[in-house]
């Protein structure tokens, strides 16, 4: 695609995200039109055209995809989508951004990044995990230097939700059915840590679904597969070992955060604060340390994806690549749960 060549978008899927950045973001870039959307219902699709000043609204995903009036798709669906709507938009020509996670399981995500691979002149883009982003480049930087020496040790926590609430209904977060094989924000939180110290080579995982079943939003009493409380120890290919504990059920938790211990050195970086701390053979304790502001990274999502279509740079954040990569991971600690076992990385396609 040449560098003027109007890049013209469908939106399926107009969710918090998507109406939050995509669409906003869409629109204010030079020579991009967000031209339709499709959404769950006739009615929503109306609202968020009227709110955004989209020109057409379709009844389904596939009309939206198959209509001539695009060139590039953006996918904010729930995951259970996003492996049909990427292949079909990449049958049709187009360009897709999907929005994490990149799918339901390892299976559908080799399956995108094969089509992906027989289109090569089309863009494909996972949205990236967002909480690092400020302090990415710094982290990057401080381990490819040595500031860690041999990286030996890693603590990841993630908490959300607080105290356990028996009472919430099923999310799709907590569907089986929308959500696949993907465990709260497991994904997002593996894919920022592979960006730090690269993949894992083993898992052995433990998980807990504390409340048994929930009501839908039918109303219907279903039960819950997906976990609320992930323990994870990953051999990790820098060398270290990694625990990793994501949960919605741990009140007054400490904050969220990744701590990296190396031979000579450790990082730690507090979530909620977005500070970055560090320490020294010989310190006493960690010290702020302070981010440059041209190293403080920001969201680029959508200005990334126009600037790969328009052959201008290619996509770092994130590609299909990577999202094979933590969606085997996510199979891994599934099976590894069930199974009592640890499981070597990357998996054997069956």
């Amino acid at each position: 695609m040449g560098t003027n060549e109007e890049i013209r978008i469908g939106i399926v899927g107009a969710g918090n995200n998507t109406r939050l950045r995509h669409i906003p973001g869409f629109q204010q870039l030079d020579g991009v039109e967000v031209i339709s959307v499709a959404n769950r219902s006739r009615e929503s699709g109306e609202r968020t055209a009227k709110e955004f000043g989209i020109s057409t609204v379709y009844d389904n995903w596939v009309d939206l995809v198959d209509a001539d009036d695009t060139n590039a798709i953006c996918i904010g669906t729930w995951p259970y989508l996003h492996c049909p709507i990427t292949l079909r938009a990449l049958e049709r020509g187009k360009h897709v951004l999907t929005e994490a996670r990149m799918a339901m399981n390892a299976s559908e995500a080799r399956s995108m990044l094969s089509a992906s691979r027989e289109h090569p002149d089309l863009i494909t883009q996972v949205v990236p995990s967002p909480f690092t982003f400020r302090v990415d480049s710094t982290v990057e930087k401080l381990v490819s230097d040595g500031y860690l020496g041999d990286i030996l040790a890693i603590d990841l926590l993630a908490t959300q939700g607080g105290f356990i609430d028996n009472d919430a209904p099923l999310s799709w977060r907590t569907d089986i059915d929308l959500s696949g094989n993907n465990i709260m924000t497991m994904g997002i939180w593996y894919e920022a840590l592979m960006r730090w110290v690269g993949p894992a080579t083993r898992v052995k995982a433990l998980t807990q679904t504390s409340t048994k079943q929930r009501l839908d939003s039918s109303g219907t009493l279903r039960t819950v597969v997906i976990p609320d409380h992930v323990d994870i120890i990953c051999a990790m290919a820098c060398g270290g070992i990694a625990h990793l504990r994501i949960s919605s059920v741990m009140g007054l938790a400490k904050t969220s955060g990744i701590t990296i211990y190396g031979t000579e050195g450790t990082i730690n970086w507090d979530a909620p604060t977005q500070k970055l701390f560090g320490g020294r053979r010989g310190d006493s304790k960690l010290e702020e340390i302070l981010i440059k502001p041209e190293h403080e990274g920001s969201w680029q999502v959508e200005q990334e994806f126009v600037r790969a279509i328009r052959g201008e740079q290619f996509v770092e954040l994130t590609r299909f690549e990577d999202g094979v990569r933590y969606m085997e991971f996510t199979d891994a600690v599934n099976i590894s749960a069930r199974s009592g076992a640890s499981i070597d990385l990357p998996l054997v396609a069956s």
